[in-house]
């Protein structure tokens, strides 16, 4: 998983915390964070795709929340940002070199790699889906909202 996810979730929880300035602009979001704006908002763009975020266009325009916190999952962010894709792909490489000489219907069922790797995706992809953004933000530490309250409004001066 790249680092744009960890990216889109910082960015869910500033602007949950900065609910009451949304629009908050991309080039704002970037100095929170420290980050060349052009990089943040190609990481912010899927997540607009995806209904995760709204993207507010104009000069008082920025990004909000698409939706409630706690009516957005981590699962969302992760497919937004990384795709749907499954992480592993089986190629049945269990065919080539020794499989040549396999018995007939061996190979008529998914090998246990491929099963233990899909079992480990539905776990990950479950634990994902049942945590939210209002989940984040409940486990955050207690300065942190006021951090970057006071940052942005620091950076609005």
């Amino acid at each position: 998983m790249g680092e744009g996810v960890e990216w889109g979730l910082h960015c869910c929880l500033a602007l949950a915390w900065l609910d009451e300035q949304a629009p908050i602009p991309a080039g704002r979001l970037a100095e929170i964070f420290e980050l060349p704006p052009v990089y943040l908002k190609k990481r912010l763009q899927p997540l607009v795709r995806a209904g995760v975020l709204v993207s507010v266009a104009g000069a008082r325009g920025g990004y909000r929340l698409g939706r409630a916190p706690e009516r957005i999952t981590l699962m969302d962010v992760v497919a937004a940002v990384e795709g749907t894709t499954e992480a592993f792909r089986c190629t049945e490489i269990r065919q080539r070199g020794a499989g040549v000489e396999a018995r007939e219907g061996e190979f008529a069922k998914p090998c246990g790699v491929a099963g233990a790797m899909r079992r480990a995706e539905l776990a990950w992809r479950r634990e994902l889906s049942a945590q939210t953004i209002a989940d984040l933000l409940a486990a955050s530490p207690p300065g942190a909202p006021d951090r970057i309250r006071r940052y942005h409004e620091r950076l609005g001066s």
